[in-house]
């Protein structure tokens, strides 16, 4: 007879809930875990970080050899010809082992799996209504851990055949002439960049004046530059009031933001990504009394436990930047302090990073807010176009940007653009968790021919001291 009773439940098997339930069952707990899907991994693994990156790398190294720049390194190819039904078999095949380990992960840790929809109907009462598992559940306690879905614009629905989300855009049969992507954001910029490179004609459409809203202006303004040159247009300060599949396509009706004549644009696909909004549908939440914020998250304390004893929450169904990285760290600290041990997660290093090429990464304060906090801080720059390994690379595009307290040097931001910069600022993260200086950065060795190399000389500049230029 299958088990109904558990120490914790989680709903949700993505990066929070996944990793949650393992720890949960490391520390010995007798551990559920629900998800509606019927592979594990959530949007992340299924039809987000995971299949994008897998096509981000793919389309890099198509544009690569089509561009004929592996000539330059004296690698000769012919004629370059898209296989776009391989590509996606690719991208298919990597989801599929991944998902298939945390299976194997479950299985290890003895974590019951549940297929189905879930929803609390009491304090350590759940019901999956739909789905495989079918029936009641009783759980000590309960862990939230849902995620969130992709939002939309008012006068625009979402068919993922003319009008997409992230999802859709993973999953072209046929190479779009053109795509709109409706955001600057992380994933427009990157599904925008995949399609580009593959040939089709993409222009980014955003509200704002800028790109990346909330991320350092200066290395906004520095990509914006180099995804000009990659092909990409941009449409700024505009306003899409409406979006009207066709058989043939999809057009919108755009304005500048701050109001004016109509235009009318038309392309074969829209993508929307204009951001993503908790996935708490369904759950009960109302009935059950639970405390919201006001953007419509789950309110928690420090132990991630939400108004409701017992019943917890984490990753991006509260507050905190909605990536799967961060939703790990909390799941972690939540099951650890059920227990009773310390935990914590400081949303001031939790690393941002898109996918683009070159990369961008981005930790703790930008520039934009010391400045609008009034901090007085000290700046040390170091572009990728005087470090070694970059030039070996081919890949001298961007910089390092640390910013430091004046008074202090303690290190509040650091800002990458550049190749691999998301691998890079790691030694950024772990500085900044010990309180690092940027003269402590500057005093480590770092090894020779690197790319970290560039953020030792970044944090040498915050003194005016760089060597290398």
């Amino acid at each position: 007879m299958q088990n109904t009773s558990f120490d914790l439940i989680v709903i949700g098997a993505g990066p929070g809930g996944y990793v949650g339930a393992i720890r949960a069952a490391q520390l010995g707990m007798n551990v559920a875990c629900i998800d509606r899907r019927e592979t594990l991994g959530g949007t992340c693994l299924n039809v987000g970080c995971i299949p994008s990156k897998a096509l981000l790398n793919a389309s890099e190294h198509f544009a690569n050899a089509a561009s004929g720049s592996l000539g330059n390194m004296g690698v000769s190819v012919g004629k370059v010809r898209l296989d776009l039904d391989q590509m996606m078999q690719s991208k298919s095949d990597i989801v599929g082992t991944l998902t298939g380990g945390i299976d194997f992960l479950f299985k290890k840790n003895k974590i019951t799996r549940f297929e189905g929809t879930a929803s609390i109907i009491a304090p350590g009462k759940i019901k999956i209504a739909t789905g495989k598992d079918k029936g009641d559940y009783q759980a000590e306690k309960i862990l939230i851990a849902t995620g969130s879905h992709p939002s939309s614009l008012p006068g625009i629905t979402i068919d993922e055949s003319r009008i997409v989300s992230s999802t859709g855009a993973l999953s072209f049969e046929t190479l779009p002439k053109k795509l709109l992507v409706i955001g600057a954001g992380y994933i427009g910029l990157e599904l925008g960049t995949v399609w580009a490179r593959l040939g089709a004609e993409v222009e980014v459409i955003e509200y704002l004046p800028r790109i990346l809203p909330g991320m350092d202006s200066e290395v906004a303004k520095k990509f914006m530059a180099i995804a000009k040159k990659q092909g990409l247009k941009f449409r700024l300060s505009t306003a899409v009031k409406s979006a009207m599949p066709e058989k043939n396509g999809v057009t919108l009706t755009v304005t500048p933001a701050d109001g004016g004549a109509e235009e009318t644009v038309r392309a074969d696909i829209a993508l929307v990504s204009v951001g993503r909004h908790p996935a708490t549908d369904g759950l009960g939440l109302d009935k059950l009394g639970v405390t919201m914020t006001p953007r419509g998250r789950i309110a928690v304390d420090g132990r991630f436990e939400t108004s409701i004893e017992d019943i917890y929450a984490i990753g991006d169904v509260v507050d905190g930047p909605m990536l799967a990285h961060k939703a790990e760290e909390d799941a972690v600290a939540a099951v650890e302090m059920m227990v009773g041990r310390a935990g914590h997660v400081d949303y001031d290093q939790v690393p941002g990073i898109v996918y683009t090429a070159p990369e961008i990464a981005t930790l703790g304060k930008s520039e934009d807010e010391l400045k609008d906090a009034g901090i007085d801080y000290a700046k040390g720059v170091f572009p990728f176009s005087a470090n070694s390994r970059a030039r070996a690379q081919g890949h001298p595009d961007g910089f390092v940007k640390i910013l430091a307290c004046s008074k202090t040097d303690k290190v509040l931001g650091v800002h990458i653009i550049g190749h691999e910069a998301g691998t890079v600022i790691h030694e950024c993260v772990t500085a900044m968790a010990f309180g690092a200086s940027s003269e402590d950065i500057a005093r480590t060795c770092h090894g020779h021919p690197t790319l970290n190399e560039a953020v030792k000389e970044a944090a040498l500049a915050v003194d005016g001291r760089a060597i290398h230029v």
